[in-house]
């Protein structure tokens, strides 16, 4: 039961990059418990870490976790004490179910009244990202749900940092005979899409119909290029990574295959298109959830031996007759 908390404003990328091992923190016992939230909705850079503590905090302690967060040097921070509660049951309480084409996400507090026919899912409130109610994640579910209802078919697919495993659950209940693979650069994620896997009835494993779990950079791991290559990828990061990754993630996907990306807004939506179209790669679809876009690309199949290439003003292109980029 946490008594005193501490709140920092910081940056989305900030919250995601939160270490609760750091070394910062060792000194501290018990340690805090961190969470993070938006302040401003669909503004990336109004965020805030509440950390709460077991007893009043001392300068010290303050200051490790004020490390954490660079944006935050400087500020002057004060404990704030909060009446003894289950503040963990408070915040999930607090945090609407959300509906996103034939899914429906809700937390263990706040389940609310699941549409008929809905595809329900319980995703709890924590560091990992992904819990349903921000645009990004819904827009994937409304993206897959559309595959689904537009006749796709998938054998074999990959949720590129994970979070909470939603997406990747997601993409199972509509093609439940398909090999599954789920990865995040974060081990306290792929902890909590295992705990999530148990409460939602997914099965792990590396068969068919269950989820593969590993922790990796990107797609820097040994199960990953081995179950590759994937006729669906899903990555809701954020645009930096997501440029940096489109040489690996465009290697993953299978000729013909689908690629769905978020966490961008949208004026990063033509540079981050731009990265994959380098990749033999083509924009299908881009729609919006407030500011927020979800892009859908397919992979160009090739035909007969590799497509001779030549210098364009953005690197190499299409010998022309394949279409253009």
């Amino acid at each position: 039961m946490a008594s005193w908390k501490v709140t920092l404003p910081c940056t989305r990328a900030e919250a995601e990059s939160l270490d609760v091992e750091d070394v910062a923190l060792l000194a501290i016992d018990p340690l805090p418990v961190l969470m993070t939230s938006e302040r401003v909705p669909d503004d990336p850079s109004s965020w805030q870490v509440e950390a709460y503590f077991e007893s009043k905090p001392n300068s010290g302690a303050i200051a490790a976790v004020q490390s954490l967060v660079p944006s935050a040097k400087g500020r002057r921070l004060t404990a704030e004490r909060i009446r003894d509660a289950d503040w963990v049951t408070l915040s999930q309480a607090g945090i609407e179910p959300v509906h996103a084409g034939r899914f429906y996400v809700h937390t263990a507090t706040n389940k609310g009244t699941p549409p008929a026919g809905a595809t329900v899912f319980r995703i709890d409130a924590g560091l990992a990202f992904g819990t349903g109610t921000h645009e990004t994640t819904s827009g994937c579910l409304v993206a897959l749900d559309r595959l689904k209802a537009s006749g796709a078919r998938f054998h074999n697919l990959l949720d590129v940092g994970t979070g909470t495993g939603l997406l990747a659950f997601a993409a199972m209940h509509l093609w439940p005979t398909a090999q599954a693979t789920a990865s995040d650069i974060d081990p306290r994620s792929i902890d909590v899409t295992a705990e999530n896997a148990a409460f939602n009835g997914v099965s792990l494993g590396e068969a068919p119909g269950h989820l593969a779990l590993a922790v990796a950079a990107g797609l820097d791991s040994a199960l990953i290029v081995r179950r590759a290559p994937y006729d669906l990828v899903i990555a809701n990061i954020l645009a930096g990574p997501l440029i940096e990754l489109a040489p690996s993630i465009a290697a993953a996907l299978a000729e013909g295959g689908t690629l769905i990306l978020a966490g961008l807004l949208g004026n990063q939506a033509e540079s981050v298109a731009r990265a994959y179209r380098r990749q033999g790669l083509r924009l299908v679809a881009d729609a919006r959830r407030g500011d927020w876009p979800t892009l859908r690309l397919v992979k160009r199949p090739r035909y007969g031996a590799a497509r001779v290439t030549r210098p364009g003003p953005h690197g190499l292109g299409e010998r022309p007759g394949f279409g253009s980029w």
